[in-house]
């Protein structure tokens, strides 16, 4: 049986009987195993110190403390999780903060249909480690701050409506955010050692003003949503006030498709895959067995496309890996003399054809090249 195999059954094996139907299917292929990326090795370094395939470039977009170029704003220091918004033939790029003492918050960055700046400006201002955080279907960013105590703020990348806390959704070590439209929930993640992953199931879908705080629970084996008794987190964290809930080592960023949120732990480096029509988990990647291409998993994205999963590095070899639908994992760029940073806020544009991204201890990259639009 070759390696691939052997490794892969190792993992899956013995919790075959918790998969079904197509989950079954792709977890019977997990975890992703190192192989040879769809768009073929890293090149030298370029100008900005960026190893990338062949065909692609990048550009430095914004400088932490320095102005965005042709605008009166000072971009912010650790840039951290990230996301596009259409704004007609153009789009806005949106940047967390994660600074402390009432120093974090959101900028944005505006772009015509050319990619050219016309714009950068303040969503949210007074908050404390906004770190990453997710968007809506109706087109804002919950940035989520990374503290015991933490709220969700829902934010305008247009930076028209004033931001606003959104308590319902819970205070504690936020992380990540994804959307559900299907079952008009959001999940969020946790970063502790000992953290949960959690849902907020709206009272309206599209206000968040109120609503109901989730825990996922594994009582042998079977997996179950349970309501959080007090969301305010205070004075027992909501990751203590239910028995039976999971828990996962330090989650990290959170990304949604077609019935599937995805998820990172830093703790354990691994990549998870929650399957909600199913209610079942698996593991899509976890680094004591696919050979460590990636460690310090951390803020995760998706290319619309094809389903890629691009994978940010906190610290590592400082780069972003690329997952394929085909259970591959390979480096699709590495960001050379910045050991010390951090990689964060992967995002791609509406068109899926420029990919935005973050070194913490520097500033704000886009990448642009030939992104496969089919498998």
């Amino acid at each position: 049986m070759e390696r691939r195999t052997l490794l892969r059954a190792a993992v899956v094996g013995a919790g075959a009987a918790a998969f079904s139907g197509s989950l079954w299917r792709q977890a019977a292929a997990y975890p992703a195993l190192p192989g040879p990326s769809p768009y073929g090795d890293l090149q030298a370094a370029d100008a900005n110190g960026i190893m990338l395939p062949a065909g692609f470039t990048s550009r430095l977009i914004a400088r932490s403390g320095q102005k965005v170029a042709g605008t009166n704003y000072t971009w912010h220091g650790a840039p951290d999780g990230g996301e596009c918004f259409a704004d007609g033939s153009g789009w806005i790029y949106v940047s967390n903060a994660e600074l402390s003492s009432g120093a974090g918050g959101v900028g944005a960055i505006k772009f015509d249909s050319n990619a050219q700046i016309t714009g950068a400006y303040r969503i949210l201002s007074g908050t404390n480690r906004n770190c990453a955080g997710g968007s809506t279907p109706w087109n804002t960013w919950l940035s989520c701050e990374e503290v015991p105590t933490g709220f969700v703020y829902e934010t305008d990348p247009w930076g028209v409506n004033a931001a606003v806390q959104r308590p319902a959704m819970g205070r504690f070590n936020h992380e990540a955010a994804a959307s559900d439209p299907v079952r008009k929930v959001i999940y969020l993640t946790e970063d502790a050692s000992d953290g949960c992953f959690y849902r907020f199931v709206p009272t309206t879908w599209g206000n968040l003003s109120s609503g109901t705080l989730q825990v996922l629970k594994e009582v042998s084996g079977v997996l179950s949503w349970a309501n959080v008794p007090d969301p305010d987190g205070s004075p027992t964290p909501t990751r203590d006030q239910v028995s039976g809930a999971k828990l996962f080592n330090g989650g990290e960023g959170c990304w949604y498709r077609n019935d599937i949120c995805y998820f990172t732990t830093k703790g354990d480096n691994r990549v998870w895959a929650y399957h909600a029509a199913n209610n079942t988990i698996a593991i899509v990647y976890d680094d004591n067995v696919s050979g460590a291409p990636l460690t310090g998993v951390d803020n995760i994205t998706a290319s619309a496309a094809v389903g890629d999963l691009y994978v940010a590095e906190d610290g590592g070899n400082m780069e972003i890996c690329i997952i394929t639908p085909d259970d591959i994992i390979a480096p699709f760029l590495r960001v050379l003399n910045q050991s010390s940073s951090e990689i964060t806020g992967p995002a791609f544009n509406p068109a899926g054809n420029r990919l935005y991204f973050s070194s913490q201890d520097f500033g704000t990259y886009e990448v642009t090249g030939p992104f496969r639009t089919s498998l």
